[in-house]
């Protein structure tokens, strides 16, 4: 069933839509899909995926899903996707990440105190580690 979802904007306008999915080219989509369900504890969604074309990762209800779908290897312009996948600390997950087959790039620190960690998956896709905004929310926000 779809639901309708009305976000306002600064300009009083309705978001388009809502983000349904993330979906990353693949040169090996399924090693790509479990690097994937391990790293954020999504399991495989067995009604969607359609190996070897199409995989994908279920998602709570209301939730973002994954998909993966196959490239040649010599894909000339592959699109550059970078998720930010919120932890609690960094440093137990930043072990993690990398025993699970991840590359440790470099940090990155956008204002004082703040660190987000940058990874490459398996297949050279960047993604950061952040920490939750704080709770007094953050301090560039105009009002």
């Amino acid at each position: 069933m779809a639901s309708s979802v009305t976000m306002a904007t600064d300009t009083g306008t309705s978001a388009v839509g809502w983000l349904r999915s993330v979906v990353i080219d693949a040169v090996d989509p399924k090693a790509l899909s479990e690097f994937w369900s391990r790293m954020l504890d999504m399991r495989l969604d067995q009604k969607y995926s359609v190996p070897p074309e199409w995989y994908e990762l279920e998602s709570a209800p209301g939730g973002v899903r994954m998909g993966f779908q196959p490239v040649p290897a010599d894909a000339a312009a592959k699109p550059k996707i970078r998720l930010d996948i919120e932890v609690p600390e960094l440093d137990g997950p930043t072990e993690r990440a990398v025993a699970l087959g991840a590359t440790y790039l470099r940090a990155v620190h956008f204002r004082p105190e703040e660190e987000h960690r940058v990874f490459a998956d398996p297949e050279g896709n960047e993604f950061n580690l952040v920490l939750p905004f704080p709770p007094e929310g953050l301090g560039y926000a105009a009002s």
